[in-house]
């Protein structure tokens, strides 16, 4: 690459008074990105989790099987009790009867030739009425009745407080779920926010260095025709501008992406404007076992772990309660006055015989109990090994973001070194080229190292069981990326 070495040749002379508006850096570039978002939806960190939490499609269905568990166990509360009912009918009917009457009339045909001849005389002259050949009978009636029942199961080993405890076991099973769902929302949350703040920023900066670039391609097609670059450098600062205007086109697809995406998670229309910036606390937060104790007494996934305990418990009773006797009261009367039927007693049942296998069935259930148990304590440790990753995660995104402030100097030093140097002549306009588009790479890298620090607290939190906390830990934050 040739180098400038005609500092007073009358295109240089006149190059200092087009530099100042070629080298200004973010904030103008910032604030015409800015600007592009007027119409987006502007949203602090708090409120967009207050609008998500308003209305989550997620947290709404998990809101809504924790009541329909509630309200069942609400409904068995009173079971094992006496159970009262009322029964009545009406009827009508109509009967018919066929009978045959000829051995009748055979028979009463063979009477007078068993009596004496005397008699069979008189009879003779007396004949003897015929029955008919058949003759129907008919019945027929209407009616009503009505009768009180009471069904009283007075011990039936256990088996009513069964279901109720399975039943309150399952409602903690949702309670648990429901508390998952929010500690996951809240997390896509942050990913969501500060990925899209993460994105705005890079597309500014890449805006950034389109521009700039822009402008230093003019001014090498000028000093192209001017004698004082080679045609290859003029080829060099097009080719830059071209990959900055792709980079530039792609980070702004991005940033809008990311935009409807966070709308969708806060439901929105259109985009939203994230305004609570990238943070980081430059202090190690709270040890490692802060979080690991919180985790063992507060995630959501042990509660839903000791809920499958107990109905495992409960399952086993259940089976138990089946192996004991059962007492039953019950009684019924007709409703009417006066003389009316009635009945009432003790029923006791005792089954010593079933072709089930009851010991078999008991001691499946004990193993659901022990599975559950063994279950607990993988989950104790796997969740203290989640939060000792995102704990370390966390430390070294934290350390990342410290440690890149050499860069980001030396990237600002290094550009103020080539503009100098464009001026005296000692430096080509590509490597201002190449100066500015590092900066502008380390600036995001920055950024995004900013990024993955918020993402790995919200995993932290997360396992930890303190999603709700994040807030306070954005009021702490010392360091705000801007």
């Amino acid at each position: 690459m040739t180098p400038i070495h005609h500092a007073r040749s009358p295109f240089l002379q006149r190059l200092p008074h087009l530099l100042p508006a070629l080298f200004v850096l973010c904030g103008p570039a910032f604030a015409q990105t800015q600007a592009g978002s007027d119409n987006a939806l502007s949203l602090s960190f708090d409120a967009a989790r207050a609008r998500m939490i308003d209305r989550s499609d997620k947290l709404a269905a998990a809101r809504a099987a924790v009541e329909a568990k509630e309200l069942q166990s609400q409904g068995l509360k009173g079971l094992g009790g006496p159970s009262i009912s009322v029964s009545g009918l009406a009827y009508a009917y109509n009967a018919n009867l066929n009978l045959d009457l000829d051995p009748l009339n055979q028979k009463l045909g063979q009477i007078g030739s068993s009596l004496p001849s005397s008699i069979q005389s008189v009879i003779t002259r007396v004949p003897i009425p015929q029955l008919p050949n058949s003759y129907t009978l008919n019945r027929h009636d209407s009616g009503a009745n009505a009768s009180i029942s009471a069904v009283w199961p007075i011990y039936i080993g256990g088996a009513t407080d069964a279901v109720r405890g399975f039943v309150s076991a399952q409602t903690r099973e949702a309670q648990a779920d429901a508390e998952q769902a929010g500690h996951e929302v809240d997390t896509l949350l942050v990913q969501r926010y500060f990925g899209a703040q993460l994105a705005r920023r890079a597309a500014a900066l890449r805006l950034q260095a389109e521009r700039t670039i822009a402008q230093h391609d003019s001014a090498a097609q000028k000093m192209l025709a001017a004698g004082v670059i080679s045609r290859v450098e003029r080829l060099q600062a097009s080719a830059a501008y071209e990959e900055a205007r792709r980079n530039a086109r792609k980070a702004e697809n991005d940033a809008a992406l990311a935009s409807v995406a966070l709308a969708r998670t806060v439901r929105a229309d259109g985009s939203v404007a994230p305004q609570t910036p990238l943070f980081l606390i430059s202090t190690p937060i709270e040890p490692l076992g802060y979080f690991i104790d919180s985790a063992l007494t507060r995630h959501p996934g042990l509660g839903k772990v000791a809920a499958k305990k107990s109905q495992a418990e409960q399952l086993h009773e259940g089976e138990e309660a089946l192996r004991r006797p059962q007492v039953i009261a019950f009684g019924t009367r007709e409703l009417k006055s006066g003389n009316a039927d009635w009945v009432a007693g003790v029923g006791v049942r005792w089954t010593l015989y079933d072709s089930v296998d009851r010991d078999m069935l008991s001691a499946a259930s004990l193993k659901q109990v022990e599975q559950a148990e063994r279950t607990d304590a993988q989950a104790r440790s796997d969740i203290s090994l989640l939060v000792e990753r995102n704990w370390r995660a966390l430390e070294n995104a934290r350390r990342q973001y410290l440690e890149m402030k050499a860069s980001v100097e030396l990237a600002q030093e290094v550009v103020k070194l080539r503009t100098a140097g464009l001026r005296e002549g000692t430096s080509t306009t590509l490597d201002l080229i190449d100066a500015e588009t590092n900066q502008a790479k380390v600036l995001t890298e920055r950024a995004q190292a900013a990024n993955d620090y918020v993402q790995a607290l919200a995993q932290l939190l997360e396992s930890a069981g303190l999603s709700d906390r994040f807030s306070d830990y954005i009021a702490r934050a010392d360091v705000k990326v801007n």
